[in-house]
């Protein structure tokens, strides 16, 4: 398998995009919560020059600008087969609405799983791509988000999830 990662310059702050052959296994934000020895993963390498990299460039930046709601690049995310069912749900939960660690947990069929939901969510190796930042508390208020609350915020926002709000990020 050959990993190598590049770090690229979004709306939201810098990106840490992580490679394995042909697919996108990791983003990272700085400071990332979980998994972040992996944001150095491999070769430092020009997201230009990657076919993968420079892909998944594109598509975030499109989806930063509001071009795009959904992403196309092919992503292969290590997880433990617990982990693998809450990221395919993930996916399911259209751009512009959210859902809570509850309601997954009821998706799985146990309700009492809210908690390891939210360490599965915590640990989605590919953020933005497959949407964590659509989980919300069973309040509705904003929780955990391993690029910090203002990004998860913001990206809620660009999805017309949380009504507008005047925000001051970076």
């Amino acid at each position: 398998m050959f990993d190598r990662h590049a770090t690229i310059t979004t709306a939201i702050g810098d990106l840490t995009l992580v490679a394995a052959d042909d697919a996108l296994i990791g983003i990272y934000f700085p400071h990332h919560w979980v998994g972040a020895a992996r944001a150095s993963r491999g070769a430092e390498v020009a997201a230009d020059n990657d076919p993968v990299l420079s892909v998944a460039a594109a598509q975030l930046r499109e989806y930063l600008a509001g071009e795009r709601s959904d992403f196309t690049i092919k992503t292969a995310a290590e997880g433990d087969e617990f982990q693998q069912r809450v990221w395919a749900i993930l996916h399911e939960i259209p751009s512009g609405e959210t859902t809570t660690y509850g309601a997954i947990a009821a998706q799985l069929g146990d309700k009492s799983l809210a908690r390891m939901v939210g360490k599965a969510v915590g640990s989605n190796p590919l953020s933005i791509v497959v949407p964590c930042h659509r989980v919300v508390g069973a309040d509705g208020k904003l929780t955990g988000y391993a690029g910090g609350l203002e990004r998860k915020q913001h990206l809620l926002n660009l999805e017309g999830a949380l009504p507008a709000q005047a925000e001051a990020l970076f």
